[in-house]
C-alpha cells in the first residue's frame, strides 16, 4: 500500500539571481506543487507516489531522475512524444522579490487523463490522495482527471486532501470556485491561504461553513503570522517558527508535506501544525522549491538554537 498518492504537473525550473532578461548564470532543477509534496513526504520516511505526464525530452528525464533519486515512486508517470515538458522560471527583479514565469500551455503535464489517474488510485491503494487546485486548471482533461481521482479515492476509503493553491494566471476565481466546489464532497482536509477560502464558500465564517458541509478539517495558512487548524473539536493556532527567510517559494508545499506526514503518523492536530510549520521553516531557509526540505532526523534541529555548530 502507498502512503500518499499525488497527481499533478512537474516542470523543469530555471532560477536566476537577477532579472532573467540580463542573462548570466542560472540554476536548473524541477518544480511542481504536487511533486514538491511527494519529495517532502519521501524525505520524512513515507511511501509517496507521484502521477503525472512528462515529455519524451531531456527535461522530462530530469524530472523522472530527480523524483526517483528522492525516493518518490514514479511507476505511474507517463511520457509522451506529442507534447513537451513544461518549465517555470524564477528571477529576481528587485532585492527580495521573486518573479515567476510559466511556460506550460499545452504541456505534457496538461494531457493527464481520468483513466490513468483512476487506474493509479486502484493500483496504488493509497491511504491518502493529495490534490491541488493547480492541476484542474491545466486543461479540461486534467480537470476531469482530478475529479475522477478524488471520487475513486473517496469511494475506496482513502483520505482526500486538497490544497487550493489558486493560480490566477491559469484560471479565474469564478472557474476555480466552480471546479473546487465539485471536489469538496470528496475532500477530508482543505489547505487554503486566508485569501483563498472564499473560493470554497461565500460564507463570512468560511471554516465553520466548510465544517458544517462535511469537510473534516480546514487548515488556513497566514504566511509569517502562522497557521490555523479548524476541526469539529475546536480551533488551534501555530505561530511560524522564527527563522531567516531566504526564499519563500515552496513554503506552502513544505507545510503541507509536514502536515500530511504527521497525519500518517497519527499525531494530534497541535503536533500536525507544528511539524507543518517546521517543514515550512526548513524550506524558506534556502533557495529552491524542495531542496531544503527536512529528513525525519532533521526535524528537531530548529529547536537547538540559532547558530549552533554540530560537532
Amino acid at each position: 500500500m502507498t502512503d500518499v498518492l499525488t497527481i499533478g504537473e512537474a516542470m523543469a525550473s530555471i532560477r536566476t539571481p537577477a532579472p532573467l532578461r540580463l542573462g548570466g548564470p542560472a540554476h536548473l532543477s524541477v518544480a511542481g506543487s504536487e511533486s514538491n509534496v511527494a519529495i517532502g513526504l519521501a524525505r520524512l520516511g513515507h511511501r509517496a507516489c507521484w502521477v503525472g505526464v512528462v515529455g519524451e525530452d531531456q527535461p522530462g528525464e530530469l524530472i523522472r531522475r530527480t523524483l526517483g533519486a528522492e525516493g518518490v515512486d514514479t511507476r505511474f508517470v507517463r511520457s509522451t512524444a506529442d507534447s513537451s515538458t513544461g518549465f517555470i522560471a524564477f528571477d529576481r527583479p528587485a532585492h527580495d522579490i521573486t518573479r515567476v514565469s510559466y511556460h506550460r500551455a499545452g504541456s505534457a503535464g496538461s494531457t493527464l487523463t481520468a483513466a490513468e489517474c483512476v487506474a493509479a488510485v486502484a493500483a496504488a491503494s493509497p491511504r491518502l490522495l493529495h490534490l491541488t487546485g493547480i492541476t484542474p486548471a491545466l486543461s479540461a482533461s486534467a480537470r476531469e482527471a482530478t475529479l475522477a481521482a478524488a471520487r475513486a479515492a473517496h469511494t475506496a476509503g482513502a483520505r482526500v486532501t486538497l490544497d487550493v493553491n489558486h493560480r490566477a494566471r491559469l484560471w479565474s476565481r469564478a472557474d476555480a470556485a466552480a471546479t473546487l466546489g465539485e471536489l469538496l464532497p470528496f475532500v477530508h482536509t482543505v489547505f487554503a491561504s486566508e485569501d483563498e477560502l472564499d473560493l470554497l464558500t461565500p460564507a463570512r465564517e468560511g471554516a465553520a461553513d466548510l465544517l458544517a458541509r462535511g469537510v473534516a478539517e480546514i487548515v488556513v495558512t497566514a504566511g509569517a503570522a502562522g497557521a490555523y487548524c479548524h476541526t469539529p473539536e475546536g480551533n488551534l493556532f501555530q505561530a511560524a517558527l522564527p527563522v531567516t527567510v531566504v526564499d519563500s517559494i515552496g513554503a506552502g508545499d513544505a507545510f503541507v508535506s509536514g502536515y500530511l506526514s504527521a497525519v500518517l503518523d497519527g499525531l494530534p492536530a497541535a503536533d500536525r501544525l507544528l511539524r507543518a510549520a517546521t517543514a515550512g521553516a526548513f524550506c524558506v531557509g534556502a533557495h529552491g522549491d524542495w531542496e531544503a526540505l527536512p529528513c525525519r532526523a532533521d526535524l528537531p534541529l530548529l529547536s537547538r538554537g540559532d547558530g549552533l555548530a554540530l560537532r
